[in-house]
């Protein structure tokens, strides 16, 4: 299957010539939802989504992305086998605050009935929604027929999904790329069996292939083509990193919702970016209030040991710039623990102090009230 419509590559400005002046202007803050017959229909608020991105997608980013305006938000992967098996090794804690509703849990796997299971258990969790991976290029996930290798599999594609949307009433959602190979237009034809055949309540598209893994560009030209194949939602993903290229994608394509991934690691204020249109550079001292209250938030989660570890990559995305450099970066990289960096941050940037206070005093962390779970959840990359 070919498809004739020009390329839309939102990585260069040559997409604000396809604009013109007559295409009809888009509400970032429009209310939609998501749901078919038979499923609790989820109210959403805007059109702004934070993406499911493995080793990313804890908690405190979520909660955080919510806090500046993400309207839905996606839990990193989840093995649907780890559900099932649930043993020491892979067993982890999932966390859904009062906070972060909506939210949607993905799953990824290739057993129906172990699909049908997991999606059981989600809802019990007080998930809102389920999100199937069937785009993740890492080999960890396509050796096993899951994520992205499911779009060379669409039979089986659309069984798991089928058994997903019978399992509960929650509306399912599937995220795909354009195929496996460069040129693929795989992504027509499965998007179109997944709501048809499986029941499917909302989609959103990688355009890029899972050979390209997120080199070179989402090729949103595809979104639009899907937007026309399908009678449900679609969400645009890839290189919507500001408002320009989120209202844009959304004229130019009839998407119903942006999805923010890469663009809003260590940086929440993309987010605000995108649902305000406020494009305002933190300073210094707010990039860091931001991170310490992220690294307390990320220790309550997961506790000083893995918090560590898991902490590091967002020490270069948080101080990015001039004000930090090179050399303060990496020597937060070598710390041991998150106690030394939040010490570390505060004595070098004492003017954090008073808005690290109003964070404090003004964003809450889940307790009692919140719904905790045991779930084994994903360490692999997400798609």
């Amino acid at each position: 299957m070919t498809d004739a419509s020009p390329p839309i590559d939102l990585t260069t400005t040559s997409f604000l010539e396809l604009l013109g002046e007559h295409l009809p202007s888009v509400d970032l803050s429009a209310p939609f939802s998501i749901g078919r017959e038979g499923t609790i229909p989820v109210h959403i608020e805007g059109r702004v989504a934070l993406a499911p991105m493995a080793g990313v997608s804890v908690q405190a980013f979520r909660r955080q992305g919510r806090r500046f305006g993400a309207s839905v938000v996606f839990t990193e992967m989840v093995s649907i086998s780890g559900l099932h098996y649930a043993n020491e090794r892979t067993r982890d804690y999932l966390r859904i605050a009062t906070d972060e509703h909506p939210i949607a849990v993905q799953l990824f796997g290739t057993d129906p009935a172990l699909m049908r299971e997991a999606a059981q258990q989600v809802k019990d969790a007080g998930a809102d929604m389920i999100d199937i991976n069937m785009g993740c290029p890492v080999k960890k996930v396509s050796k096993t027929g899951a994520g992205c290798a499911l779009l060379d599999d669409p039979d089986t594609a659309v069984a798991v999904a089928r058994a997903c949307a019978e399992a509960t009433d929650l509306p399912v959602t599937v995220k795909i790329r354009r195929g496996m190979k460069n040129g693929s237009h795989d992504f027509a034809i499965l998007g179109q069996r997944l709501v048809e055949e499986a029941g499917v309540s909302a989609l959103t598209l990688h355009p890029r292939s899972a050979a390209q893994m997120y080199t070179g560009f989402a090729d949103h030209a595809l979104t639009a083509k899907l937007v026309e194949l399908v009678d449900v939602p679609v969400f645009a993903s890839g290189d919507i990193t500001d408002r320009v290229r989120a209202e844009a994608v959304m004229a130019l394509t009839g998407c119903a919702g942006v999805m923010i991934g890469r663009a809003a690691q260590g940086n929440p204020w993309a987010v605000r970016d995108l649902t305000t249109g406020k494009a305002v550079e933190p300073d210094p001292e707010e990039r860091v209030a931001e991170l310490v209250r992220f690294v307390r938030e990320v220790v309550r989660e997961m506790g000083d040991h893995r918090a560590t570890g898991f902490l590091r990559k967002f020490y270069g995305w948080y101080l990015r710039g001039d004000a930090f450099g090179k050399a303060a970066r990496r020597e937060l990289m070598v710390m041991e623990s998150p106690a030394e960096v939040e010490a570390h941050l505060l004595e070098q940037w004492p003017g954090a102090l008073p808005q690290l206070a109003e964070l404090e005093a003004t964003v809450r962390y889940p307790d009692d009230t919140d719904r905790v779970i045991e779930l084994p959840v994903s360490a692999y990359g997400g798609g």
